[in-house]
Parts: structure tokens; C-alpha cells; sequence
């Protein structure tokens, strides 16, 4: 059960930071595994702060 909620905290953890850091920027890697690697280590490390703005900026920018 844990492996399960760990798998979905960073799903959620790799949506916010696409979301948050990652919105509206263009990024060139010559390595793509090299950029998910990053990102994938980004939502673990923070995750947990980062899906709750991602939520709140997905909420916000829907009224707009």
C-alpha cells in the first residue's frame, strides 16, 4: 500500500512541477532522461509544497 500512495505522490509531485516550475519555459536538453531525472527528483524533494500551488494555479486559471 505504501509502494501505491509513494507512486501517486510523485505522479502528482512530476504534474506540479511541470506546472510550477516548468510553465511557460522552453527547455533544451541534449539528454531527455537527464531532464525527467531532474524533474522526477524535483517532485519528490518538494512535492509536497509544490501540488498544492499547482492546484490552486490549475483552480485559478480555469475562472479566468
Amino acid at each position: 500500500m505504501e509502494m501505491v500512495i509513494f507512486i501517486i505522490y510523485v505522479a502528482l509531485g512530476y504534474w506540479a512541477v511541470n506546472k510550477t516550475i516548468y510553465a511557460n519555459k522552453v527547455v533544451i536538453y541534449s539528454d531527455g532522461i537527464a531532464l525527467w531525472g531532474k524533474k522526477v527528483g524535483l517532485a519528490m524533494i518538494i512535492g509536497f509544497i509544490l501540488i498544492p500551488i499547482a492546484i490552486v494555479k490549475t483552480i485559478l486559471d480555469r475562472h479566468k
